[in-house]
């Protein structure tokens, strides 16, 4: 660390925190020193785990001057001990753990007399969290292996920084290493390209945009367009920049265009939260030439030789379907699985199902009828003057065509299917952009009952109406996102039986209309988890959750436990898990209180994904709850997988319990469940006292619902002290 950084020696903390931020090896040789005498320790060493030939890796190590050999002799027999089948036990760590003779579990003879040589004993073993899994361990000579719990503890948490900080190193090794890779495409492309920086001024840009653009290095970006367009240029930027689109274009005139030709602008989202972006800008408006040759490649596709969807547009407007007499019909179509072919065999085998499609389609319908491809593995099916009838054979032959259509490439077999809907021009005022929308929802919904069928779409189906209110409400959560109209509300959960000393309480979501009135979360989430926008809104409670904990520190230390709902589609995300854990990794001091909570369906249907969530979050003091408990399984085996702190009974057996004997014989067993495998047992939809009394004699622990208490702004909760409900029941 340079000199101007502070005065003095630097403390442990200090020094960590520096780590995190430049991975010098001094630093770290000092972290360990510093740590393995003030915890009487002889060494000190830090382990990853991962796969290959030798699973277990040293990443670093220190020894004190009593060593007997060198330190590369003793990182030698480090890594022979480590990955000793024995030992490699322990690579799945997930408490501390204690090898109090070293040399009692280690087969390999050699390494059996070194370690007796050295001395060395017992051994200390400290699970770390990191995307890469790590292990810290140190080691006494001639130790009783007995290790105070004060220097276990200290450990631990110093093995979880020195773990953050190699793994931040890592990820700034794999950013630079994509950095350089997007800079050589950036010079590569005929384009011109500007890299932004996240101040919104040049970083760098290609020679095409040198030309064209006459940028310059740390330029503002707006400079490159006259100020009457600056604010359109900014806007569609800030679209990318604050990750509420991945990508977004906009048409603007450039400074040094001649005679104010337009070009389009478009910014792609680089690296994520907070980085760089990119900008691309390709011109517009150009002349059409009028020729054959060029009329020909306006209105065709140039893969399939369909017509595309400009021309398809037209065709719909040449037909005159009011005019019909019989109905027309749009179908839309699309390939299932069909990302799946171009990842294992790539796109150019892509390209080929693409024009067998076509070409099957064409063979599919009737000879009046246009068959065009829209975009991507998208087709469209205009069908004037027919029977609904007709149109329904159609729509079946193609899917029963399709799931027999065998499509290979270099030796290996793809099946193929599609999903398709249907839609009817009912009126005068249906323009084709109208038929295609409802088709193209309809076609979802298909594809949502696992593809290879087709639906028709009717305003007055039920499945169809929640589909579109959905559809709504996905756009009204994006700019929910984008404009700060999310709201965090709590719930207690309260102690049916005993005193409670802190307050358990529940994390909800609302959100707010553009007038401020609150929107329903049943209308909201559904529309959340089938759009794929779960995971945002998981990431935004659980920041402003953080946020409003480490601001309110001594009101979040006075609680019992806040408990966090995560969505499946979180759980199963990857990325969402390591951001999770980064997240949770940076506020120490309030993870303890925290208790994640996900359905039992999420939980059974991915099981894998469960059991991460949890080996990620426990180790960090975390707790977790099973919600919505005996919602439609039989075998409750599973639980012997999952190592839960609580279970939520689903609110269905709650409702009725006082007068249903049957809700009554299954609370009762989950109870007796519950007390077996020692987990506790919180009731939902605690409607009345009497229903809590009842839950109280079955042996229900925890009660939460509107008979205790409603939902309350997070903002003006003022005391983390219980509510002491439990007095009610007494009375």
């Amino acid at each position: 660390m340079s000199s101007d950084t502070q005065q003095g020696s630097p403390s442990l903390e200090q020094t960590l925190a520096y780590l995190c931020e430049h991975d010098l090896e001094e630093e770290l040789q000092l972290v360990l020193q510093q740590l393995a005498a003030s915890n009487q320790c002889d060494g000190l060493f830090l382990l990853r785990v991962g796969k290959g030939r030798l699973p277990v890796q040293i990443e670093a190590m220190y020894q004190s001057d009593a060593a007997v050999f060198s330190k590369r002799d003793a990182e030698m027999l480090l890594s022979r001990v480590a990955n000793n089948r024995h030992m490699q036990s322990y690579t799945s760590l997930r408490e501390p753990a204690i090898v109090e003779d070293v040399t009692a579990v280690i087969d390999d003879e050699d390494s059996r007399l070194r370690l007796n040589q050295a001395k060395i004993r017992s051994v200390l073993l400290l699970p770390v969290g990191g995307d890469k899994h790590y292990i810290f361990g140190a080691y006494r000579y001639d130790s009783d292996g007995i290790w105070p719990e004060a220097i276990r503890q200290n450990l631990l948490l110093a093995g979880s920084l020195l773990g953050l900080a190699q793994e931040a190193a890592r990820q700034r090794l794999n950013a630079k290493s994509n950095e350089l890779v997007c800079i050589e495409h950036l010079y590569r492309l005929p384009i011109p390209c500007v890299h932004i920086g996240i101040d919104d001024r040049v970083i760098r840009y290609n020679q095409s945009a040198a030309e064209l653009l006459h940028v310059q290095t740390l330029q503002k970006v707006e400079n490159l367009v006259p100020k009457r367009e600056q604010k359109c240029l900014l806007d569609t930027m800030a679209l990318v920049r604050d990750q509420v689109l991945e990508q977004s274009s906009c048409e603007v005139v450039l400074k040094y265009a001649p005679d104010d030709a337009q070009a389009r602008v478009t910014f792609l989202c680089l690296s994520g939260e907070d980085g760089p972006i990119l900008m691309l800008v390709e011109p517009v408006g150009e002349p059409v030439v009028e020729s054959e040759e060029r009329s020909v490649s306006l209105n065709f596709d140039a893969l399939t030789g369909l017509p595309n969807r400009t021309y398809f547009e037209a065709l719909y407007d040449l037909t005159n379907p009011c005019e019909c007499e019989r109905s027309t019909f749009v179908g839309f179509i699309n390939l299932d699985r069909f990302q799946v072919v171009n990842n294992v065999s790539g796109h150019r085998a892509g390209d080929q199902l693409l024009c067998q499609l076509a070409a099957r389609l064409s063979q599919l319908v009737r000879k009046e009828d246009v068959v065009a491809r829209l975009s991507g593995d998208e087709f469209g099916i205009l069908m004037p003057n027919i029977d609904v009838q007709i149109a329904e054979q159609v729509a079946e032959r193609i899917c029963q065509a399709m799931a027999s259509h065998e499509f290979s490439w270099e030796g290996r077999s793809h099946s193929v299917s599609v999903s398709m809907g249907l839609a009817r021009c009912d009126n005068e005022a249906d323009s084709v952009s109208d038929l295609l929308r409802r088709a193209s929802a309809a076609c979802r919904l298909a594809k949502e009952k696992g593809g290879n069928a087709w639906y028709f779409y009717s305003a007055q189906d039920p499945v169809v109406e929640k589909l579109n209110t959905e559809m709504s409400a996905s756009v009204d959560i994006v700019g929910a996102l984008a404009n700060d109209r999310f709201e965090l509300f709590y719930q207690p959960i309260e102690p049916l039986s005993v005193n409670d000393d802190g307050l358990h309480l529940e994390i909800l979501l609302r959100m707010r209309s553009p007038e401020g009135a609150l929107i329903p979360p049943g209308i909201f989430l559904p529309a959340a988890e089938r759009f794929n926008l779960a995971s945002k809104l998981d990431r935004w409670v659980i920041d402003r959750l953080l946020r409003w904990g480490s601001d309110h520190l001594e009101l979040w230390q006075s609680l019992s436990m806040v408990s966090v709902n995560l969505s499946a589609l979180s759980i199963s995300d990857s990325e969402f898990i390591n951001w999770l854990e980064m997240r949770l990794l940076g506020e120490p001091e309030l993870v303890g209180k925290l208790c994640f909570e996900i359905t039992e369906t999420a939980a059974v249907s991915q099981l894998d994904h469960a059991t991460g969530l949890i080996n990620t979050v426990k180790p960090l003091g975390c707790k977790l709850a099973l919600d919505d408990f005996g919602s439609g399984f039989s075998s409750f085996a599973y639980l012997k997988l999952l190592d839960v702190d609580y279970v939520k009974i689903d609110g269905q057996f709650i409702q009725h319990l006082c007068g249903d004997r049957a809700d009554q014989a299954i609370v009762s067993a989950i109870c007796q469940l519950g007390r077996d495998m020692e987990f506790e047992i919180v009731a939902e939809f605690v409607e009345s006292v009497e229903v809590a009394r009842h839950l109280l004699k079955l042996g229900v622990e925890y009660g939460q619902g509107y008979g205790i208490a409603r939902p309350e702004p997070l903002s003006e909760l003022t005391s983390g002290e219980g509510l002491h409900w439990y007095r009610v029941l007494q009375g």
